[in-house]
């Protein structure tokens, strides 16, 4: 485990979870504005934008898997 890994916590996780998934209303709000104005470059910084956040969102959930994995008291 790096030593990154091993200062997080699970509150600091938890928050990194809502700031990130909070990040994807920008997102969509970004998206739709895209799709109103027909707008294919803005389409494409949407895309990959959401992608940032999924895996982002998946990142931080191994992380609180192996904090959990970590804990005496969860087993």
């Amino acid at each position: 485990m790096s030593a990154a890994t091993k200062k997080r916590t699970r509150s600091r996780v938890y928050l990194s979870l809502a700031t990130t998934a909070f990040g994807a209303l920008g997102v969509v709000k970004q998206a739709k504005i895209a799709r109103e104005e027909n707008d294919t470059l803005r389409l494409v910084d949407a895309a990959v934008s959401t992608a940032k956040v999924v895996t982002g969102l998946a990142i931080l959930y191994r992380e609180l898997k192996r904090l959990g994995d970590d804990d005496v008291l969860l087993g």
